[in-house]
């Protein structure tokens, strides 16, 4: 009977013995408490959504959106001063920089902000997660693979995202086809120039948390190719 009892007091019989196991107990409530918490703030399925990567791709798109309007302007600016230069009269470098900021298109800056923050930042960490799942060994022919990956999916993806984006902010979605045909396949053989080298970097250095931060960065050019497309 002692071996049932487990040779404790109140007679040995387990029945009677007080309970010893509370604090263990807590801890594990605590635990279960804490991953609920956890779960609750990722929606409980397990996904949290990648602010730091949405915002710095944000950030880089309204870089590139920035330096794309900038240049527009100054060049527009260029052409109107150049007949007053050859003719003597000058204008101050203030004086321009004051109407350049002032014709700044904020509505298209919030346009490719928001695409920035809203798409292409979680998609594309979606998607560098999703190549790293599938392809985790650091081999040339993984390497290769997921550079035409990065290609023949992302990019025409992207291209096809931000012209909808666009599209839908001006309120054009009938023109979209039209867009699509005059201006996605030169945009997109651009992209492939830009691109493949960059992905190359970006597969076989660059971390894996870190690679929306160096695409992004790399997005500053392409985000004043993809602006300046966008205004056209």
């Amino acid at each position: 009977m002692n071996a049932l009892g487990g040779g404790g007091g109140n007679g040995g019989f387990w029945w009677n013995r007080p309970p010893r196991r509370k604090r263990p107990f807590r801890s594990q409530r605590r635990e279960t408490k804490s991953s609920d918490s956890v779960g609750a703030t990722t929606g409980g399925t397990g996904f949290r959504f990648p602010f730091k990567q949405a915002v710095t791709a944000a950030a880089l798109a309204l870089t590139g959106d920035t330096i794309a309007q900038l240049s527009e302007q100054w060049r527009k600016r260029t052409e109107i001063l150049e007949p007053q230069a050859l003719s003597g009269s000058d204008d101050s470098n203030e004086g321009v920089m004051s109407t350049i900021l002032m014709n700044h298109n904020w509505i298209r800056a919030l346009r490719m902000t928001s695409y920035g923050f809203l798409l292409y930042g979680p998609g594309s960490y979606a998607w560098y997660q999703y190549l790293d799942h599938c392809l985790p060994k650091r081999t040339v022919e993984n390497l290769l693979l997921k550079v035409l990956l990065n290609q023949i999916v992302l990019g025409p993806t992207v291209i096809g995202v931000v012209f909808a984006w666009n599209s839908l902010w001006l309120g054009k979605l009938s023109e979209l086809p039209k867009k699509y045909q005059n201006d996605a396949l030169p945009t997109l053989l651009v992209g492939f120039r830009f691109w493949i080298p960059v992905s190359v970097l970006n597969f076989w250095v660059v971390p894996l948390q870190a690679r929306v931060a160096f695409m992004s960065t790399g997005s500053i050019f392409w985000n004043f190719v993809l602006s300046s497309t966008m205004s056209k």
